[in-house]
């Protein structure tokens, strides 16, 4: 499918910037957007609207196969509806990014969300943001981008939008969990985190959400996959 329909996978730990980039240059491409992550995040989300434990791997498996999701856009705005409820907000808690890192430990959760994130590999393109995106989900896809920052910078980030939110949080403890997250997917046996072998690999602690998405664009530009933009 990549070889007809350009794709630009997007991968990293959390806090690197991954979504924020990827919905940026999508909307510069006009292409398709696909966050990985929240898919993982609505599979737990309806787990738990349903009563179903997060240690049962064959009802998860179930629940990640017939996920009720979709991605609208309103005014601009991506909207996260599960069983037709918006549960952007929800989601995105620290609890939920909990859930969501083990709940995407377990194999055959992964395998029933696979083929569901390739069907997003629909024209014009596909920005794809997560964390195996250029190692498994679209191993052919012809630009993989692996961002990265450090640990300590990735908590103050979280910390910051906390903040901004009206959420009092500890910054020590953002920074804990953030390493505990990267050793649990770092280690994991299936799709660990990692960049793939054909992967650019951008260190995004110093550099500005403009300087990334301009840096990106070049790429783009250079492999012919741009339009012009």
């Amino acid at each position: 499918m990549t070889a007809k329909v350009p794709v630009l996978t997007i991968d990293g730990p959390g806090g690197a910037g991954k979504g924020t980039i990827s919905s940026l240059v999508a909307e510069r491409l006009g292409w398709h957007l696909l966050d990985s992550g929240a898919l993982y995040r609505l599979t737990a989300q309806a787990a738990v609207k349903h009563g179903v434990s997060l240690d049962d791997e064959a009802a998860l498996a179930s629940i990640a196969a017939s996920l009720d999701v979709a991605f609208p856009v309103a005014d601009g705005l991506p909207c996260t509806l599960l069983e037709g409820e918006d549960v952007g907000r929800a989601i995105r808690t620290e609890q939920a990014g909990e859930r969501a890192s083990k709940v995407a430990a377990l194999p055959q959760v992964r395998s029933a969300l696979l083929q569901r994130q390739r069907d997003f590999c629909q024209a014009p393109g596909l920005v794809a943001d997560g964390r195996d995106m250029g190692t498994v989900v679209f191993p052919d896809a012809p630009l993989k981008i692996f961002l990265t920052a450090s640990a300590e910078e990735r908590a103050r980030r979280r910390h910051l939008q906390l903040q901004e939110a009206g959420v009092d949080a500890s910054l020590s403890s953002l920074l804990k969990e953030i390493q505990a997250r990267d050793a649990r997917d770092t280690q994991r046996s299936v799709a660990p985190l990692k960049p793939a072998d054909d992967a650019i690999t951008l260190d995004t602690t110093r550099l500005s959400i403009p300087e990334v998405v301009d840096r990106l664009t070049e790429l783009l530009a250079q492999r012919g996959m741009s339009n012009g933009i």
